[in-house]
């Protein structure tokens, strides 16, 4: 796939293209669906399948003091992006001057001639253009002057719940990752690096991995049942999110043990994806350490339960 960052990068015949214009954060189902349509019909019309995404989130820019963490920071979007089968993606840079774009300017000059977009899909809630007054409604308006089809997909819902980031969001900020697995389609993962200090650059010998800190979004506090995977290799573990009120003056922190470990090569630069399969419980104060190692055997023993019934490559 490629990946354009500038409208202006897009060579003057990339097109014509189909293509869809939104976040995709989480690269959810309902995303996912409407993808696979840009795909196909991409094909059947000898066009380019094209997705338009923006970096930064909007949010950040528009209003910062209630901007979401991302379910999905660019480089893992932009992963799974082209796992759809697109032909590209344009990441345009989301600042102040494009939010005051007007929506009759977006669809006439980038998505129409710069894009030359013959079909536009989009979910019926998709806004648009300067304080988001560009609606579906609006761009159909649009796409009849300027030479572009308008495809409008219904809201998602899978099992009663609406498929939405926000709604994966929410479930994630619960701790409850079985139920935004079902919405996204693939199990909630992470990825991080090893934390500095603890002797990497050689043979690890210890079962116990602190991931680096982490600035996107991050399930509940909490203990969880992960896979982790390092070096291609995937390792059952057991995963601590939080403070570890236990210990005072702890700082936050991903903590993972590996279940079937043994020696491997580790680096602070060496990739950690972390996938959460199940909550095991949240955060506790134990009163005293002895307390709590009974309670890491006891969640461990979950786990190992977890693992003998689950399949291994269920990720």
């Amino acid at each position: 796939m490629n990946v354009f960052h500038h409208l202006e990068e897009v060579p003057a015949d990339f097109g014509p293209t189909i293509l869809s214009v939104g976040n995709f954060d989480g690269v959810h189902r309902a995303h996912q669906a409407v993808l696979a349509q840009v795909v196909k019909r991409a094909k059947e019309r000898g066009a380019r399948s094209l997705a338009v995404t923006f970096e930064p989130h909007p949010t950040r820019i528009l209003r910062p003091d209630v901007a979401p963490k991302l379910i999905t920071p660019l480089p893992r979007k932009l992963e799974l992006l082209a796992s759809t089968g697109l032909d590209a993606t344009l990441v345009l840079p989301f600042s102040r001057d494009l939010s005051l774009t007007p929506p009759r300017r977006f669809a006439e000059e980038a998505l129409g001639q710069r894009l030359r977009a013959l079909e536009v899909h989009e979910g019926a809630n998709f806004h648009f253009g300067h304080k988001a007054h560009g609606d579906v409604r609006r761009l159909t308006e649009f796409g009849h002057e300027v030479g572009f089809e308008v495809k409008i997909y219904p809201e998602m819902k899978v099992r009663g719940e609406t498929v939405s980031s926000s709604r994966v969001r929410e479930l994630l900020e619960q701790g409850q990752v079985a139920r935004a697995r079902q919405l996204l389609g693939r199990v909630f993962s992470l990825v991080s690096t090893p934390g500095r200090g603890r002797g990497y650059g050689h043979k690890y010998t210890v079962p116990t991995i602190n991931l680096s800190h982490y600035d996107e979004l991050v399930p509940a506090d909490g203990v969880y049942v992960t896979r982790a995977r390092i070096n291609g290799e995937c390792f059952d573990s057991v995963s601590n999110v939080g403070y570890r009120p236990t210990f005072a003056h702890e700082s936050f922190a991903v903590e993972t043990h590996l279940l079937n470990f043994h020696p491997i090569e580790l680096t602070a630069q060496t990739a950690v994806e972390l996938f959460f399969l199940y909550r095991l419980r949240g955060e506790i104060k134990f009163p005293s350490v002895e307390a709590l190692r009974a309670q890491i055997a006891h969640d461990v023993r979950r786990a190992r339960h977890y693992f003998h019934l689950a399949p291994s490559s269920s990720l």
